[in-house]
């Protein structure tokens, strides 16, 4: 019966293996998770991390002649984060359980980790959509100078540098049209030991100018076109509330008996030093043919 309930015959030796696979799982999901700062909000600390920022003083030549009188006053910004839940609920029957291999339980598992890493991976993309500039555009065809220029705006930033490292998450197809650009002048020529060598071999992987180059699946494509982002890690902030769990509970009254499964995070992301230390890479993200 389709009502997305799956069962367990014996609590005692399935639901621990399914518990078990999906927290080995959550060690290896995941790309934004491992490029941004992460923070841990504290018991009894209050439901928001907030932390404060502080403008810049600016020091001045000083003669034996000089009265220092223009004091300088510095601006504290605050930024303040609130983590929300997310959860996610599977049942398992008894009737069900009692046919099902200890491996299907582990994938059972790895399926519902995989949809809460995912969860925070897409709520993690949504802050590339949201920076201020856009570079690159609707339609075009992605070049590694965009990339180049938008590490050197972060890091060269008059009004805040961006601390390295710096990031860049684009779609696999995003990723592609830097590949066909390196390899593009090759022709019938051999392929002498080099960059575009490697290229040819591994794909497009490594560092743009000093930017690190990640490819992310679950970036979305719209209209052919997907949003990735150049960031300096420091620029985007993961606040991390209660840590993930699982829970167990037993339902004698569905189907005969059952267990539901509980999984539960309570994160949320954030932008720091916002039009300074993140850009948007928006560009044509069509099927590669060739």
């Amino acid at each position: 019966m389709a009502t997305g309930n799956n069962t367990t015959d014996s609590l005692a030796d399935s639901l621990p293996t399914m518990i078990a696979a999906a927290r080995v799982v959550n060690e290896y999901e995941g790309v934004m998770n491992q490029l941004c700062d992460k923070v841990q909000l504290g018991e009894g600390t209050g439901l928001a991390w907030t932390e404060i920022s502080m403008e810049k003083l600016v020091a001045q030549a000083v003669t034996e002649l000089t009265i220092l009188d223009n004091a300088q006053q510095t601006v504290d910004t605050p930024l303040s984060i609130t983590p929300s839940l997310i959860g996610l609920q599977t049942i398992v029957t008894d009737r069900v359980a009692a046919r099902l291999s200890k491996v299907a339980y582990g994938k059972l598992g790895g399926l519902a980790q995989n949809a809460m890493t995912r969860k925070l991976d897409i709520d993690g993309i949504v802050v590339l959509d949201g920076a201020t500039t856009s570079l690159s555009g609707t339609g075009t065809t992605l070049v590694s100078g965009v990339i180049a220029a938008a590490g050197s705006r972060i890091t060269n930033n008059t009004t805040e540098p961006g601390p390295r490292p710096v990031n860049c998450v684009l779609h696999g197809f995003q990723v592609k049209d830097l590949w066909d650009e390196l390899t593009a002048p090759v022709g019938t020529y051999p392929i002498a030991d080099g960059l575009t060598a490697r290229v040819y071999k591994e794909g497009y992987k490594g560092m743009i100018n000093g930017v690190g180059l990640f490819e992310d699946s679950n970036i979305a494509i719209v209209s052919n076109d997907a949003k990735g982002g150049v960031f300096s890690k420091m620029g985007i902030i993961l606040v991390q509330g209660r840590a993930p769990r699982t829970e167990t509970r037993r339902e004698p009254h569905i189907g005969g008996g059952a267990t539901s499964l509980f999984m539960y995070n309570e994160y949320a992301w954030g932008e720091r030093s916002p039009g300074n230390w993140l850009y948007e890479i928006l560009s044509d993200a069509s099927v590669p043919t060739s």
